[in-house]
């Protein structure tokens, strides 16, 4: 396997002179046969269109060359096979087998990995169904109605969005098994309003750090306990954790139960282990939390085939990179026409800038090249009315990456003025597609629009469990191969590290640093 810098290979330079004479134009290109063309079949029945992004025949066989000399799919087959990816820490990136539906043997230290991984699915599953049925319930011997997880990053952001993308299609099925509520800021106001809005005799607390030390979700455990132990109730009776089998949270009489995760899987990249599966499968059912993984596992699959018009993630990643490096394009809007969505934007913000945040390659040397663009969105139509005139009209071109759903999650909407809501919002959604690409000339300059701002569509028939597994997956995949493409270790985060060094320093009065103490009275630490 060969790992080398992205400017060391020929199709650098021959990207680089490409983009020196590039003139296409979306203005006079994108019409319905592009559109129609333009489109790589995605997992769950999803499609990924490309007809809006600023690529040629010519360029998208440039980036085919750049993936196949980058290797991507090969080391995507090394992740899988449970090599040493993450090259910082020494550790494998298994995050895809904890889908449960690649059948591939890796193990450590005789210990079978897949097999660890569905075993904790199994019990977890067991757990929530034992809660639903009211074998478990709290210290008055109320059954359980709200789970609260308590977590912060990864623990929270995509568990978090994952269960509001799901609630209403949960709702309209009636598998809404439970509320969910999440905690994470160690600011007290958090923990404060989401207890409150609680019934404490009947909710499950899930408890999310991996080390069993993560300062912020222990300072809010300890918030909630205060708050159980004010209310008359026993905390071991409305606990459980997730965690690794080594940590301090492990086997321990404060929690109902435990639930295992392992340094393999990272927490941006854990909504698919016990980390989303606990709260997921509480509040939808095992079964709704199966149906996500097994999107999930199709679009694994699909992310095996070394065609880029065939395998979306690869394409999508590619032309990711276009636009970084040899457009300039520094930034990427995340805009999903659904409301569902609408915490999906923040997840993706953590899950590609924390994965490609990187000014050095997986050998710690620098690049000489751009790496991770900034992720920003936010839910149409709200963003129309908030900040898509910089995107129209400013003088940066953003690509945009639009998703989108045909029907509602659920059978509840109005026909006024001869359309529905959802036809209102997809109508939209096209407009802004055609409008963001072709523009509108005017002698009035304040009302042209130049075009030529690119945008990609994902989209699909409805919002289901499978079809957000398989969006979710996308983008892991999306990130990874970018990653590859760059040379890059996509599984380490050691750029949050310096803040907490510091911020202990702080709490134990030992600043060290005449500005750190300034600041810190300033503040009145």
């Amino acid at each position: 396997m060969k790992y080398q810098n992205f400017d060391r290979t020929v199709v650098y330079r021959n990207l680089r002179k490409k983009a020196k004479t590039f003139d296409f134009s979306l203005k006079d290109n994108l019409d319905s046969k592009r559109a129609a063309k333009c489109v790589t079949p995605m997992a769950a029945g999803l499609k990924y269109s490309w007809a809006a992004k600023q690529v040629d025949n010519e360029t998208i066989g440039l980036l085919q060359t750049a993936a196949d000399k980058q290797e991507a799919i090969k080391k995507y087959i090394e992740v899988l096979n449970g090599k040493i990816m993450n090259t910082g820490e020494n550790r494998k990136v298994l995050h895809h087998l904890t889908r449960g539906q690649q059948k591939r043997s890796v193990t450590e230290d005789g210990k079978n990995i897949g097999k660890f991984y569905q075993k904790e699915l199994s019990r977890f599953s067991n757990f929530a169904a034992a809660v639903h049925k009211g074998k478990f319930k709290g210290a008055t011997g109320k059954p359980f109605t709200t789970v609260v997880q308590i977590g912060i990053g990864g623990s929270d952001l995509g568990p978090r969005a994952m269960y509001l993308a799901l609630e209403n299609w949960a709702a309209a099925n009636g598998v809404k098994k439970m509320e969910a509520k999440f905690i994470s800021n160690v600011d007290p106001d958090d923990a404060s309003n989401v207890t409150a809005s609680c019934l404490l005799e009947e909710t499950l607390f899930i408890l999310v750090s991996k080390s069993g030390t993560t300062q912020e979700t222990l300072a809010n455990e300890l918030f909630v306990k205060e708050k159980l132990k004010k209310a008359g109730l026993d905390s071991s009776k409305h606990m459980i954790a997730v965690t690794s089998e080594t940590s301090p949270l492990a086997k321990n009489s404060a929690y109902l139960d435990s639930f295992y995760i392992d340094d393999y899987v990272g927490g941006r990249y854990s909504s698919t282990s016990a980390v989303g599966g606990c709260v997921l499968s509480l509040a939808f059912g095992p079964d709704v939390f199966k149906e996500f993984l097994a999107g999930a596992a199709e679009a694994d699959k699909m992310a095996l085939e070394p065609n880029i018009l065939q395998n979306a993630a690869l394409l999508d990643a590619l032309i990711g990179v276009w636009e970084r490096n040899f457009m300039g394009y520094p930034y990427t809007a995340v805009l999903p026409y659904s409301q569902a969505l609408f915490r999906f934007p923040a997840h993706l913000q953590q899950m590609d800038m924390e994965s490609n945040g990187k000014r050095v390659n997986r050998n710690g040397e620098p690049v000489k090249y751009e790496t991770g663009p900034v992720i920003f969105g936010e839910p149409g139509t709200n963003g129309q009315h908030s900040f898509y005139q910089l995107l129209h009209q400013g003088t940066s071109i953003i690509p945009l990456q639009f998703i989108a759903f045909k029907e509602s999650q659920k059978d509840d909407d109005v026909k006024v003025g001869g359309s529905t809501s959802q036809n209102k919002l997809n109508a939209n959604l096209a407009a802004q597609i055609t409008a963001f690409a072709k523009g509108q000339d005017s002698k009035d300059k304040n009302k042209e629009f130049p075009g030529g701002r690119p945008s990609s569509l994902i989209y699909g028939k409805k919002l289901t469990p499978a079809a957000l597994g398989s969006l979710l997956a996308h983008f892991e995949n999306k990130v990874m191969f970018q990653g590859f493409i760059w040379n890059l270790n996509s599984f380490d985060q050691e750029g949050v590290q310096l803040g907490k060094v510091l911020t202990k320093k702080v709490l134990q009065g030992k600043y060290g640093d005449t500005a750190l103490e300034a600041f810190s009275k300033m503040l009145g630490v």
